[in-house]
């Protein structure tokens, strides 16, 4: 009955979800340009440091009141905000929702391990202080089912305000990249990402376009048969060696193994 409960609420809460105003273009690092407000439910997390708020991670809308993004992204020292209808950084074009995060509305998956970012479960919630208006400019995301599997070089993207290069600047648009999925079976070689890949992980992309700094916490935004966008994962590692290293995939914690974990966390807050 539980399972059953939590597919309905997702199918209620994805109705109208993942549908941006403005299509993305089909044509981070390696990555492009996106078109302006063509994934609607990208925020920019923010912390506050000497009286100024910077972007340290990505997240997605998924609900009126709540973002998803990475576990490493949260540390209960900072003070935080979110902005939606965010795209150019440098300029006040006018969408920006600023919306600020109460201490206690940041909630953390429970076996996360920030000693240990190969062990999973790199996922966190943040329930805004207000809820978001919606409209071109901000949208919900869509979430996959629960347990749903993507096949080997799914055609995703993944965006955000990460740096272009590694150790470069962070850009002020909002960039996108086409990063194919990697399936377990090959992402998990040993000569890949071995045993530091989980079954609750998702690899995508390659030796050319990758995640970096800044995209943490980030969307795998994936097409679904519906012609609408689902976040299939949570942006939460890049190699040592440099963020495009050759068979270091981006790894995104993978969302369909979390519905539950979401689903009750929001239900109880």
């Amino acid at each position: 009955m539980l399972r059953l409960l939590t597919s309905l609420l997702f199918v209620a809460l994805a109705s109208g979800c993942g549908r941006p105003s403005y299509n993305p273009s089909t044509r981070v690092v390696n990555g492009e340009d996106a078109v302006p407000y063509s994934w609607p439910w990208q925020v920019s997390l923010q912390y506050e440091k000497n009286g100024a708020f910077h972007h340290t991670c990505g997240g997605s809308l998924i609900d009126p009141q709540w973002v998803m993004t990475a576990g490493h992204c949260i540390s209960s020292s900072l003070t935080y905000q979110v902005v939606l209808g965010e795209y150019d950084r440098a300029e006040n074009e006018g969408p920006e929702q600023v919306i600020p995060i109460n201490a206690e509305d940041l909630f953390v998956h429970p076996l996360w391990n920030p000693n240990c970012v190969a062990c999973g479960n790199d996922i966190a919630l943040i329930k805004l202080s207000r809820p978001a208006q919606l409209g071109d400019s901000v949208k919900l995301a869509c979430l996959p089912p629960a347990g749903e599997i993507l096949p080997n070089e799914a055609p995703c993207y993944i965006s955000g305000w990460g740096r272009l290069i590694t150790g470069g600047a962070l850009p002020d648009k909002l960039q996108q990249a086409l990063l194919p999925v990697v399936d377990y079976e090959h992402c998990s070689k040993w000569d890949w990402w071995g045993s530091s890949l989980k079954t609750t992980m998702v690899c995508a992309g390659g030796d050319i376009r990758s995640g970096c700094n800044g995209d943490s916490g980030g969307p795998l935004n994936c097409p679904a048969a519906d012609g609408s966008w689902q976040v299939h994962g949570v942006a939460s590692f890049v190699s040592a060696f440099g963020c495009n290293a050759r068979k270091k995939p981006t790894v995104f914690t993978r969302v369909s193994a979390f519905n539950e974990w979401i689903e009750e966390t929001m239900a109880s807050h």
